[in-house]
């Protein structure tokens, strides 16, 4: 076990020096990865987004035939502009039993300990396939999981269940909320601040517009879902840019919010979506255009991240009971890829090392003890679906 948690540790000083960013290019990390496999006779398929400049990848170790496990990560990571790190993010350091590093938990480590485990998975006999998918742009809403999870279902040999790694500190997590990843734009007419009368500030009716979204939040957070497992118990919101405007004395003829939308399970976010539309369509719109036939509000979803759905039945849960001996599971509030490989009727569940309180933080870190209690699980997966000898 040593021995891995070292190779371990070399690969994941490697995956930490690609700044691999959301939104941009991931290729040389997916190259690294792809010749890591090939070295060790495992053959990849590569998909791409439109632009050609991210991409999945996708393994299979074992024979290539129907049930499974995969095993998901996210290549992507969050920014470090702005955050105070004690040393280059890019460069993992191990300090105190820890590894530090963009990404370390979040979630190259899982990817990490899944490369290291390679070796272990070609000599274990595997009745059912190991199959291993890294996805882009994960962090920016899910768009590369969707596609890899529609890669899956066409190739024909879906597998049973799905192990999403996100820091769970190794807890068996069943379920958690969705997201809607909104950017609202309004369009209104500039004109001099001496008479705001004569334009459309795109700006105050955008601040009207987030008051309807505390309205509506707030509405949520004093009705919470009774003995709900999700914390807080309720639908939440967050505005979290706001852009528009010239001069503090032209009124402002354009305007856009970028926000978000949490739906707790059992709640459908394009219900609250309608009722924001009709908030726009009877109230903004006609105070807006009885100025400028011109003036507009357009919200566009830019990324749809499916729940998971917390059921104690399902394939997932069941099969890391049998492999563990866990019998606790939770949910969470965070959102994963998870939700896309349950929609094309994979069981998933979200499994992976280090905690989540420390992703996105500057001196981010993993536990070399989480590292480890990975490796010993992936150990357990393997030998789980390998045959006797």
């Amino acid at each position: 076990m040593q021995q891995l948690v070292e190779t371990t540790k070399e690969i994941l000083k490697r995956l930490v020096g690609f700044e691999s960013l959301s939104s941009q290019t991931n290729l040389d990390m997916i190259d690294y990865i792809k010749t890591y496999l090939a070295d060790h006779g495992v053959e990849t398929m590569i998909s791409y987004d439109e632009t050609g400049e991210r991409a999945n990848l996708f393994a299979t170790i074992g024979p290539d035939v129907e049930g499974g496990v995969l095993l998901n990560g996210h290549t992507d990571v969050v920014p470090t502009l702005g955050q105070d790190w004690s040393h280059d993010p890019f460069d993992m350091i191990e300090k105190d039993g820890r590894l530090f590093g963009r990404g370390t938990v979040d979630m190259k480590g899982f990817l990490a300990c899944t490369m290291a485990m390679v070796p272990y998975f070609k000599e274990a006999n595997l009745g059912k396939p190991i199959l291993i998918s890294f996805c882009y742009d994960e962090e920016i809403g899910g768009f590369g999981a969707p596609v890899l999870a529609s890669d899956i279902v066409a190739r024909g040999s879906k597998p049973a269940v799905a192990i999403v790694g996100e820091p769970t500190m190794m807890s068996l997590v069943s379920g958690h909320k969705a997201g809607l990843e909104l950017r609202t734009e309004f369009t209104g007419f500039s004109a001099h601040a001496s008479d705001p009368r004569k334009g459309v500030n795109a700006v105050e009716f955008a601040a009207r517009f987030i008051n309807k979204i505390i309205e509506i939040a707030d509405r949520c957070s004093i009705n919470p879902v009774h003995d709900s497992p999700f914390e807080p118990p309720y639908t939440t919101f967050n505005v979290g840019t706001i852009n528009g405007g010239t001069a503090r004395n032209i009124t402002a003829n354009a305007c856009a919010l970028d926000w978000e939308l949490r739906p707790i399970p059992g709640e459908d976010g394009q219900v609250i979506l309608a009722e924001l539309q009709y908030f726009v369509d009877s109230e903004l719109l006609p105070l807006m255009r009885a100025v400028s036939p011109d003036a507009s509000v357009k919200t566009i979803v830019e990324a749809d991240v499916p729940g998971l759905s917390a059921d104690e039945s399902s394939a997932a849960v069941q099969f890391i009971r049998q492999v563990t001996g866990l019998n606790s599971s939770e949910v969470v509030s965070f959102g994963t890829d998870a939700g896309h490989f349950e929609r094309v009727g994979i069981s998933t569940i979200v499994f992976g090392p280090g905690s989540i309180d420390q992703a996105h933080k500057p001196d981010e870190y993993i536990e070399l003890s989480e590292i480890s209690n990975c490796l010993q699980f992936l150990k357990q997966v393997a030998d789980h679906l390998a045959e006797p000898r």
